[in-house]
């Protein structure tokens, strides 16, 4: 089975950030031109870019399309994007902008019926995140935290027809802390869709350790911007 390294590029104001524990308050600016970073992630072989509207995500509503379409002219890799992406009108911009596919949260928990249908017209194009605290499901760029478990999140995401999702433990993203394999490993056994893991990731053997625990790609973000993880060298190692 294949496992695909995702470099991830989160917008606010324009600019390409990081976010601690997905704090809008700790934020790190790695650079102030998105389409550059994306070009460079490319150029070192990444063939998805996961880019997230963190301004979008908060506000219900996609904000950094101007910035999505300077990535789409930057790079021919496949973009997965996400953040603010609640009703018809917000996928359509984000599909005109340049999106390869979409990433729904909220719409996950607040929407089901809608997601269905979704998937049911796009199939491939649809990813769903499952992003957690303390095992329960985050919405609103993270700002809210449902009484919907991960498990029962990942059920409902089967009964829908996904057929890809990510999942984050929200207390391990930005902290270089490696990922949660005992809770990525628990969402692989439950999920009938292709896992990738987010948060946490810092070095080649975690991303090793995601895909032993059956995921199907890791999204990496801060140990990329940090230099901890060197992507060209990732992937040689993943493909030896």
């Amino acid at each position: 089975m294949g496992f695909d390294l995702i470099p991830a590029i989160d917008l606010r104001g324009g600019r390409c950030v990081r976010l601690l524990q997905g704090d809008y308050a700790r934020e790190t600016v790695y650079s102030e031109d998105p389409a550059s970073t994306a070009a460079g992630w490319t150029e070192a072989g990444a063939k998805i870019l996961h880019v997230v509207d963190l301004d979008g995500a908060a506000s219900g509503r996609p904000v950094n399309l101007e910035a999505l379409r300077t990535i789409r002219r930057s790079t021919d890799a496949t973009i997965e994007f996400g953040g603010g992406l609640r009703d018809d009108q917000a996928i359509q911009a984000a599909l005109d902008a340049g999106a390869d596919r979409i990433v729904l949260g909220t719409a996950l928990v607040n929407r089901p019926q809608w997601v269905e249908q979704l998937c049911a017209e796009m199939a491939e194009r649809v990813v769903v995140g499952v992003d957690a605290r303390d095992g329960r499901v985050a919405t609103d760029g993270w700002k809210a935290i449902s009484s919907v478990t991960t498990e029962e999140l990942v059920h409902r995401a089967n009964s829908l027809g996904v057929r890809w999702g990510l999942f984050t433990d929200i207390q391990r993203d930005g902290t270089l802390a490696g990922p949660n394999l005992e809770a990525l490993q628990a969402v692989v056994r439950q999920a009938n869709f292709g896992v990738l893991a987010s948060g946490g990731m810092s070095s080649i053997d975690d991303l090793d350790a995601a895909r032993e625990a059956g995921a199907a790609g890791a999204i990496i973000g801060r140990a990329l911007y940090t230099g901890q993880i060197d992507l060209q060298v990732a992937l040689a190692r993943l493909d030896a």
